[in-house]
């Protein structure tokens, strides 16, 4: 029997635990490109980015009775096991920033030539990219994962702090601190080119 596309989350486990190939297809679908995102805006490294989203839904799978409706969506649950495995990829691994250009979900260039005939706009708008990647990857990561839930995934304080484990306030805080220290990163990129000139 087909599965409706609008089918709630909670249906769609259920059937996927009992071994239904379509059930769990719709709710990988529905998931994976919110849980790649993050997990790639936290690391900024593709492959661990692709490791953490399978190890999530190995996860959701292996022990589907682990998320209880009654405590929120499965899409929050699930930002919790890919922040789990992103703080654990944090602490065992150096940074990394990668050099291939792919759209947070993972497929295709993240930038798109509109105008052929500025090569040049196209090369600025490429370097900036870059650099607010550098800066976001060079927070600390309590400030970090407060920038990339609330200004990148666009979460409410609420939903940021529930995904933490903290207090609202102190998402707050994190996210005015991880802005500053954004915003000082970006302004010493931005700098960098002027002083070369200005040495020539």
């Amino acid at each position: 029997m087909r599965i409706a596309e609008q089918e709630r989350d909670d249906v769609l486990l259920r059937r996927a635990a009992k071994a239904d190939e379509e059930a769990f297809t719709l709710l990988y679908r529905r998931h994976q490109a919110a849980m790649y995102r993050f997990a790639l805006r936290m690391t900024g490294n593709t492959w661990a980015a692709e490791e953490i989203v399978q190890d999530v839904f190995i996860t959701l799978m292996r022990d589907p009775k682990k998320y209880d409706a009654t405590r929120g969506s499965l899409g929050a649950f699930l930002y919790g096991v890919a922040r789990n495995r992103v703080m654990k990829h944090l602490k065992r691994l150096p940074r990394e920033i990668p050099l291939e250009e792919k759209n947070e979900d993972g497929t295709g260039s993240g930038i798109v030539l509109q105008d052929a005939s500025t090569p040049s706009s196209w090369l600025e708008k490429r370097e900036r990219m870059q650099q607010v990647r550098a800066a976001v990857l060079e927070l600390p990561a309590e400030f970090r994962e407060a920038v990339v839930l609330c200004e990148l995934e666009e979460m409410s304080y609420e939903e940021a702090a529930h995904l933490a484990g903290c207090p609202i306030g102190t998402i707050r805080s994190r996210l005015h601190r991880g802005r500053a220290l954004l915003m000082a990163k970006l302004e010493m990129f931005r700098d960098v080119p002027r002083c070369a000139s200005v040495a020539r």
